[in-house]
């Protein structure tokens, strides 16, 4: 009897093990949403593979603040293997694409519909016809995992529907210290959470925050973690941290197509990681500030990395523009840009262009910033790298202090949308020095000092080396 339960127990288990390896998570829609916000341009189903086609629900979301335009969104969670079909849904398909390129993806088309196949998480833009603008963006996540208690007294849960809060819609939830805010992926939450003042709060789900004000505000607090969550179309900023220490953004998805509608903007804030993000926005993607409005002090040990990173306007990342004049200024270091796929950059201003951009004002010191494994695809308008010591008088109440010790290794751009690449300095006292090229590559030609077609060293710079591999 024993030997014949120790077989079943085998047989289950190895049933059971595949079955789990090849789990596929798709989560309701809030019945107030169904014919607000879905987007009929694409038809998009999921299976397990064998199995049955799943259909997806295509949320609307608003993208490029020159021309807003709506495009699509999906989302959904699996392990081991998913087979997916996208429909293009109106018109001929003469040609798709899939980015990041930098995945290799290649689909199977048969008439309007692509097939692929994934086998780990990605963050995806879906281009027919060459239309990023009305094109689909699919986020496949990896399995929830430590799903909290809806119970737990410290647990703040949104299930599935709709959510505002109770005193003024579209308004603010406010979030005490020691809780973990769950967003189930059947949620929409319609107003921002606010972390002000507090500590060791995690914000974590698959669920939607829905046109709020700001998303989520981290103010003068330690300790907060955001994971997993959608923004979709706030007014103002995805992300608003300032005078916080400790905080990391992993899995964040955002889209926005207001002004000043950036990303993630950090001021005065330290001890920061952003993983695994998409951020297609129409200001800066991500901002790193000293000193502005209510808070104060430098930014030090920030680290962005495994990212896709999508400029509708201004720049996908920028450093440095404000600070604090009131006495010697304050500083930024030790800062990180890793592994990340840059989609578009598309700005008209030369002032606000750079994919890869440090505009040092008011007595800011950057120092011991790197930037590696960065892949740029074609865009619009702009340049790949921009280092200023400046003065921006329509943003800054003094110039620039220093640019120093700043490292770019294996960046690669492919396209022809980029204007000349810039490093320059302001003054004797406003200097850039210190910065390293290596690896830098435009169409797969090696980046050199020579070329002044595609980069300018300007006045006031000193120790600027160009290497190879």
């Amino acid at each position: 009897m024993n030997r014949i339960k120790l077989v079943l127990v085998l047989i289950f288990w190895i049933v059971s093990v595949p079955l789990y390896a090849q789990n596929l998570v798709i989560y309701p829609v809030p019945t107030g949403v169904l014919y607000s916000q879905h987007n009929d341009d694409y038809t998009v189903r999921v299976r397990k593979p064998g199995g049955p086609w799943q259909d997806l629900f295509e949320y609307n979301v608003q993208v490029d603040l020159d021309k807003v335009r709506d495009a699509s969104m999906v989302f959904f969670d699996f392990s081991g293997t998913v087979e997916v079909a996208v429909r293009k849904n109106n018109g001929l398909v003469q040609n798709a694409r899939i980015r990041p390129l930098s995945y290799q993806i290649q689909p199977k088309q048969e008439g309007n519909t692509l097939y692929f196949t994934l086998t780990q998480p990605r963050k995806l833009s879906i281009e027919f016809n060459g239309d990023k603008l009305q094109n689909l963006h699919l986020f496949a996540n990896a399995l929830e995992t430590g799903k909290p208690d809806p119970k737990d007294p410290n647990v703040i849960y949104f299930g599935p529907g709709i959510h505002s809060p109770d005193d003024k819609p579209g308004d603010v939830f406010k979030i005490p210290s020691n809780k973990t805010v769950y967003i189930d992926g059947g949620a929409v939450i319609r107003g921002k959470l606010v972390c002000d003042n507090v500590n060791n709060v995690r914000i974590v789900g698959r669920g939607i925050i829905d046109q709020p004000q700001r998303g989520i505000e981290i103010t003068h607090s330690e300790n907060v973690l955001v994971d997993g969550i959608i923004v979709k179309n706030p007014q103002h900023y995805t992300v608003y941290g300032g005078q916080s220490k400790g905080v990391t953004i992993r899995n964040l998805k955002s889209f926005s197509c207001k002004g000043w509608s950036d990303g993630i903007d950090l001021m005065s804030c330290s001890d920061v990681l952003v993983d695994d993000v998409f951020m297609r926005n129409s200001d800066d993607c991500i901002a790193l500030y000293g000193h502005r409005w209510d808070y104060y002090g430098g930014s030090r040990n920030v680290v962005v990395k495994n990212s896709t990173l999508w400029a509708d306007v201004a720049h996908p990342t920028n450093i440095g523009l404000h600070g604090d004049t009131r006495s010697i200024g304050d500083t930024l270091e030790n800062i990180t840009f890793s592994n990340l796929d840059i989609l578009e950059h598309d700005e008209d201003d030369p002032d606000y262009q750079g994919c890869l951009a440090i505009s040092c004002g008011d007595l800011n010191l950057i120092r011991n910033v790197t930037y590696e494994n960065i892949r740029i695809e074609d865009f619009e308008e702009g340049k790949l790298l921009s280092l200023r010591v400046l003065y921006n008088k329509k943003y800054n109440t003094g110039p620039g202090r220093t640019i120093e010790n700043i490292t770019f290794r294996n960046i690669t751009y492919s396209g022809f949308g980029a204007n000349p690449s810039i490093i320059e300095g302001l003054s004797e006292q406003g200097m850039v020095r210190g910065v390293t090229l290596q690896n830098v590559r435009i169409n797969g030609k090696l980046l050199r000092v020579s070329q002044s077609d595609n980069i300018r060293i300007g006045a006031f710079t000193q120790s600027i080396q160009f290497k190879p591999d």
